[in-house]
């Protein structure tokens, strides 16, 4: 028994073909969680400038969250609502979103994706930005919902001097979110 599929183009498999992607799909989805900590990390290298590092930023979005006594899917959000900027840095809550939809409610995932012009209200007139770009949402049932993660989890998570919690501390929170079964489109 081999443990790796025979076809060269996909009409020729067979279902014995897709039982051994099936259990190698198993183990590499098995493996998620440390995965998306390692995008987490990454932020630690990504683009510069700021009074912190995308990932103290990240960090410290996910530590006020916590400490405001939200539950484990908004602080996993908070704390991945940026990884994109990485792969995706013109659309990187698009790419946030993706990864979290499957775990998360339709409402946080909402929240991660449209974020970036959420924020744009915040420093949209210093590089040429529309301020106001978020009303187009306004009337959306998670516009409030927006503003309010931008407000107290985004916006104002560049503070060099605030003691946020290291990324060791959301790896069980992030391995119960990314643990669950997913939900599927």
């Amino acid at each position: 028994m081999t443990d790796t599929a025979r076809f060269t183009a996909m009409h020729e498999a067979t279902a014995q073909d897709y039982e051994i992607i099936g259990r190698h799909e198993e183990v590499f989805a098995a493996g998620l969680a440390d995965r998306v900590l390692a995008a987490v990390a990454a932020l630690g290298n990504s683009v510069g400038g700021y009074a912190v590092s995308r990932l103290e930023h990240s960090l410290q979005s996910a530590t006020r969250a916590e400490r405001d006594g939200r539950d484990d899917d908004y602080v996993v959000a908070c704390l991945v609502h940026d990884i994109g900027d990485t792969l995706a840095p013109n659309d990187h809550g698009a790419l946030a979103e993706v990864v979290l939809r499957p775990f998360v409610s339709d409402r946080l995932a909402w929240i991660v994706r449209h974020h970036p012009v959420f924020q744009q209200h915040y420093y949209g007139r210093h590089v040429g930005l529309d301020t106001e770009a978020r009303e187009r949402y306004r009337g959306h049932e998670w516009f409030d919902d927006t503003v309010e993660f931008c407000e107290h989890y985004d916006e104002n998570c560049f503070d060099p001097a605030y003691p946020s919690s290291p990324l060791e501390h959301f790896e069980p929170v992030v391995r119960r979110v990314f643990g669950r079964v997913p939900r599927r489109p």
